[in-house]
C-alpha cells in the first residue's frame, strides 16, 4: 500500500485509532514548534519545573520532532479517556487522582501505541517511528492543538471540545507522509477562571501557567522530600495527584465513563477508609502496586506515608480550628 495517498494512509491510522479504543486521534506535520520556544525557556528560566531537572533536558528535542525520528514527516496524536465510572467513596480521607484508579496508563497506551505503529507499518513498510506517552521530551499538549484536537485550557490541560480533558495524551512519531489536520485555533475557555481561583496552593499563577512547585500533583508526587510546612495545610485531603482544576471545569461536565477495563479501581481507593490507608505497611503496599501495575509506585511507599500524615495533620488543624473541611470534589 506504499502507492497510497497520504489521506488514504491518514484514513487508514485513524480507524485503527479508534479500533484500538483511543478517544480521538489528529494529525499533524512534524516541524520545529518555534512559537513554542521562548514560553518554555522562560517558564525553566523562572525555576517553575521545581525539582523535576529532566525538564531542562533535550530542549532541541521538545522543540522538533525530527530529532527524535530523522526524517519525521508527521506526529499522529492519540487521546484516552480515564474518567472513572466509580469515583472514591464520600467518606474516604483521602484523595487519589483519577488518572491513578487502575493501571499505570503508561502501560496501556504504550501497548495501544505500539499496536497502530505495527499496523502503519503492515501497510506502509518503509515506516519508521518512535511512540510516546509522557515518557520523553515531547510537548504533548502542544502536538494535540495543532492536530486540532482541542485548545490548551487554563488550567494548563488540553481540552476537547465537548469532552472534557479527562484524556491521557500519546504520539507516533513517523516517517510517514500523512495529510495533517487543520490545527485547533480557538480557546473556548472565555472569562471563565474557575480553575484559578480554585487551585488551593495558588499554582496556577496566569492563564495556563503553571508553577509545579505549588501544585498539589508535584508536591505529592514528584517532589521527593517532604512536603513543605507552607503547603502542608492546603492538600484537602489528596495523598497522591489533583485533579480540583479539572473537577471544576465547566467543559468537564460532558466527561464519560472511560471503557478501558486495565482503568478499574484498585479496591483500596475506590473503598478505603482512613484506617485502611492508616493501616498501610510497606509489604502489603508493594504488593498491591507489583500486582496492578499502579501508579502508585512512582510516589512509593514511604512518600504515600508521608502524604499520609500531612492530610491528616491538616484535617485535625481544621478540626481544631473550628473550620470545614473542603476536600473538593471527587
Amino acid at each position: 500500500m506504499e502507492g497510497s495517498s497520504p489521506q488514504e494512509h491518514t484514513e487508514f491510522i485513524r480507524q485503527e485509532a479508534f479500533r484500538l479504543g483511543f478517544s480521538a486521534c489528529g494529525i499533524a506535520r512534524a516541524e520545529r514548534l518555534n512559537a513554542h520556544e521562548q514560553p518554555l525557556k522562560s517558564w525553566l528560566r523562572e525555576g517553575l519545573q521545581g525539582a523535576m531537572g529532566y525538564m531542562e533536558n533535550h530542549l532541541d528535542k521538545r522543540l522538533d520532532p525530527r530529532l527524535l525520528v530523522p526524517g519525521a514527516r508527521s506526529v499522529v496524536v492519540v487521546t484516552l479517556n480515564y474518567f472513572p465510572k466509580e469515583k472514591q467513596h464520600l467518606q474516604s480521607p483521602y484523595i487519589v487522582s483519577k488518572y491513578a484508579y487502575g493501571k499505570d496508563y503508561h502501560y496501556i497506551m504504550k501497548e495501544k501505541l505500539h499496536q497502530l505503529s505495527e499496523k502503519l507499518r503492515e501497510r506502509v513498510p518503509m515506516h519508521e517511528g518512535r511512540v510516546f506517552t509522557d515518557s520523553g521530551p515531547v510537548l504533548e499538549r502542544a502536538w494535540a492543538v495543532k492536530a486540532g484536537l482541542g485548545w490548551m485550557g487554563k488550567n494548563g490541560c488540553l481540552i476537547i471540545p465537548r469532552k472534557g480533558s479527562f484524556f491521557f495524551l500519546g504520539e507516533l512519531i513517523t516517517n510517514v507522509e500523512l495529510a495533517p489536520d487543520p490545527p485547533f485555533e480557538k480557546n473556548l475557555c472565555g472569562s471563565c477562571r474557575r480553575c484559578l481561583d480554585a487551585c488551593p496552593t495558588g499554582a496556577l499563577t496566569a492563564p495556563a501557567r503553571l508553577d509545579a512547585r505549588r501544585c498539589i500533583s508535584y508536591l505529592t508526587i514528584e517532589l521527593k522530600s517532604p512536603i513543605p510546612l507552607d503547603f502542608r495545610g492546603k492538600l484537602r485531603g489528596r495523598v497522591f495527584g489533583c485533579d480540583i482544576c479539572q473537577d471544576v471545569c465547566p467543559h468537564n461536565r460532558f466527561a464519560v465513563p472511560n471503557t478501558e477495563a486495565g482503568f478499574q479501581p484498585l479496591e483500596i481507593i475506590l473503598n478505603g477508609d482512613g484506617k485502611t490507608w492508616e493501616n498501610l505497611d510497606e509489604s502489603t503496599f508493594n504488593q498491591m502496586v507489583k500486582k496492578s501495575l499502579s501508579p502508585l509506585k512512582r510516589a512509593g511507599y514511604q512518600k504515600i506515608k508521608d502524604n499520609l500524615q500531612a492530610a491528616r495533620k491538616a484535617k485535625t488543624d481544621i478540626g481544631r480550628a473550628g473550620g470545614q473541611d473542603l476536600t473538593g470534589l471527587r
